[in-house]
């Protein structure tokens, strides 16, 4: 395993992550659909993920409506301080008008509840799931930065947040020297690059860690999805078309990514994997399982060392088209090159 530093911090988090979106949910749409695990096949994943020595852990207070966090509280035990335990708030957690969002009080409400799943008086990585239009951020960096000071939260970080929305919140931190956030978790693959026009740049600019999500586009790049169709009825993409992409694009950088695996001997999947190892600002990439074996495959990703010329053939296959303003400014831009 390989570690990178999780933005400012002085702490390791290893290349590949496990997500643990997988663990519970038997009989309870979506998350039937997504794994439903249950303890003893959740043990062997994380035991796997342990044992190759990820170190970084992934959940949520909304997967499977917090069973994920319980089945994952129950399965660390005495290997809690082994890992860098993250989990994530906002999503509705029960009926009333209250129990959602990120106000200090559903907050408060929400880390309490997840301590508790998670049988533990800390959580290493507190993070904010998505971007709250009624709470001003102000009060939610103030309650996360207070649950920071009790030490019930060793670090913050956001996901799901547009570029002006987490500088916004890094500015508001700054002056009012509040804690700041370490780290974005968001979406990020061959199939989805949106985050490359702005949010990649903030990140470097302001030394903020990016922790991926769906690095295969929720299984479309795992290699059993073609232009034929897929390959695999249970597959999770096969029953949830999500995240979304544009798929003809796609297909093209499958093909890429086929020849590019045959050469190297590689899955797919992990060549998939390998290129968002590759990408700046990438701190640790997030990956899913059901089984074992499958996880164990995913961190073979690790061991592709992809060539420039790999890489220059993924990034023209799957590179999306320039928005406005990036277009006109790689244009001017390019006027400030030397003449002659």
């Amino acid at each position: 395993m390989r570690f990178e530093r999780l933005g400012t911090t002085g702490v390791y988090v290893s290349r590949l992550a496990l997500g643990t979106m997988t663990f519970g949910g038997a009989g309870t749409p979506p998350w039937s659909t997504i794994g439903a695990l249950d303890l003893p096949a959740a043990d062997k994943l994380l035991g796997t993920a342990l044992d190759h020595g990820v170190n970084l852990i992934d959940t949520a207070d909304m997967y499977a409506g917090g069973e994920s966090e319980s089945m994952l509280g129950e399965l660390l035990g005495s290997r809690r301080d082994e890992v860098v335990l993250a989990t994530k708030l906002a999503a509705r957690m029960g009926p009333g008008p209250n129990q959602t969002g990120l106000s200090r009080l559903h907050l408060m409400n929400a880390l309490e509840a997840s301590l508790r799943r998670l049988r533990t008086d800390h959580i290493d990585l507190y993070q904010i799931h998505s971007f709250d239009p009624l709470t001003p951020i102000e009060e939610t960096l103030t309650a996360l930065d207070d649950a920071v000071r009790q030490g019930k939260v060793r670090y913050i970080g956001a996901s799901n947040l547009a570029a002006w929305q987490l500088a916004k919140a890094l500015g508001v931190a700054d002056r009012r020297g509040l804690t700041r956030f370490v780290a974005s978790q968001s979406y990020y693959s061959l199939a989805g690059r949106d985050i490359e026009a702005e949010l990649v740049p903030l990140l470097a600019e302001e030394n903020v860690g990016l922790i991926v999500y769906s690095p295969l586009a929720g299984g479309f790049l795992s290699g059993k999805f073609g232009r034929s169709g897929g390959t695999d009825a249970n597959a999770r993409r096969s029953k949830a078309d999500l995240p979304p992409i544009d798929k003809e694009r796609t297909y093209d950088t499958i093909d890429v990514l086929r020849d590019v695996a045959g050469r190297h001997g590689a899955a797919v999947a992990q060549v998939a994997l390998a290129w968002v190892l590759t990408r700046p600002a990438v701190t640790s990439v997030i990956v899913g399982a059901r089984r074992p074996e499958q996880l164990t495959d995913n961190l073979g990703a690790l061991d592709v060392e992809l060539t420039a010329e790999d890489l220059a053939r993924l990034d023209a296959a799957s590179r999306p088209p320039l928005g406005y303003p990036g277009w006109v400014q790689a244009d001017i831009a390019s006027w400030r090159l030397p003449v002659g």
